[in-house]
């Protein structure tokens, strides 16, 4: 077996350097130069010894300075409205401002909700007439079972022939000769001279009632619309209101009417018409073609029109638990804009 051999030891640099002759400078350590730059800051100097000179050169390996002693360059913060506090007296002024904003109700809504209470009796009652003077209603009155013959000659399709010719005037733009050019079977006038003035007379106020009624309509239907975006169950309450009116309204004139039919005509008449214009005798074209029975057939229908139109507004539109709950709901804070 061979015996190891000891390997040759290197000599370590400056070891090697001693051997060589040459002299190998000795790099410091930061711990040797933070040590003596501690050491020359703290210790105090020799009395009489020179002072150092002051290095003005760069320094390679100094020490960087601790963020402490660094300069640090500070904003001053600005100064706005935002960030001052008003006095506790405008804080409590602006509260009471802003709550004052929210309690108040608009006007405009309340006018359209009274507007539309005013408006719905008449247009309920326009509408009314309007399906009165049509040609259907003028058939169903003329072949119903009991309605009065004409005494003087007038068949039913003589009655439904002139008499479409009457409502047709009402509701066109032609003028008398329209009802005064017409002649019957003989080629004897038709219409005497003075029924026609009080046609004419008739399709005046009929043409005021129908414009009334449109533009109250017009009211109540832009009404209807701001009421509907802007106040919740403004809509309903309007309609709730005019119902009302509307029952107290025809059920009063429908007293008067049963209490004596033939007053309530002739006063209704005195109102709207001149004396001595509306009074013909029995054998006139007029009164054969539109009896009293007629007159009377159409009040009916009219009040029962509006009786019946105006109670199922009036349930519809009745404040009920639900209704009230679902008109609370959507008055809470936030609700409308979140909608939005």
């Amino acid at each position: 077996m061979r015996p190891a051999t000891r390997m040759p030891k290197l000599a370590s640099e400056p070891h090697a350097a001693a051997k060589s002759g040459s002299a190998v400078p000795a790099e410091p350590s930061m711990d040797s130069a933070g040590a003596a730059a501690a050491a020359g800051r703290t210790a105090p100097a020799a009395a009489g010894s020179p002072a150092p000179a002051a290095n003005t050169g760069p320094v390679a390996n100094s020490a960087p300075a601790p963020d402490a002693e660094r300069d640090v360059f500070v904003e001053e913060s600005p100064t706005t409205m935002l960030q001052v506090r008003p006095p506790q007296e405008e804080v409590d002024r602006r509260l009471a401002a802003r709550e004052q904003a929210a309690n108040t109700k608009p006007v405009l809504p309340r006018v359209f909700q009274v507007l539309m209470a005013v408006f719905y009796p008449v247009v309920l009652l326009v509408l009314a007439i309007r399906l009165v003077t049509t040609n259907a209603f003028l058939w169903i009155e003329y072949h119903r079972p009991g309605f009065p013959a004409d005494s003087f000659g007038f068949s039913t399709d003589d009655r439904l022939t002139y008499g479409s010719y009457t409502v047709d005037y009402l509701l066109n733009f032609a003028g008398r000769r329209y009802l005064g050019g017409l002649v019957n079977t003989e080629g004897k006038p038709l219409f005497l001279d003075r029924e026609v003035a009080h046609m004419a007379d008739v399709k005046s106020l009929i043409d005021l009632a129908f414009l009334l009624g449109l533009v109250l309509a017009i009211v109540m239907v832009i009404g209807i619309i701001y009421l509907s975006r802007r106040s919740t169950g403004g809509v309903r309450r309007g309609l709730f209101a005019g119902s009302i009116a509307t029952l107290v309204l025809i059920i009063g004139l429908g007293v008067l009417a049963v209490m004596g039919w033939e007053t309530f005509f002739t006063d209704f008449h005195k109102i709207f018409f001149a004396n001595g214009t509306w009074t013909f005798y029995t054998d006139d074209t007029l009164i054969r073609l539109f009896p009293s029975q007629f007159w009377s057939d159409a009040g009916i229908f009219i009040g029962a029109f509006v009786l019946v139109v105006s109670s199922l507004t009036l349930a519809f539109t009745w404040p009920t638990k639900d209704r009230r709950q679902a008109v609370a709901r959507a008055k809470r804070p936030g609700r409308r804009a979140a909608a939005q």
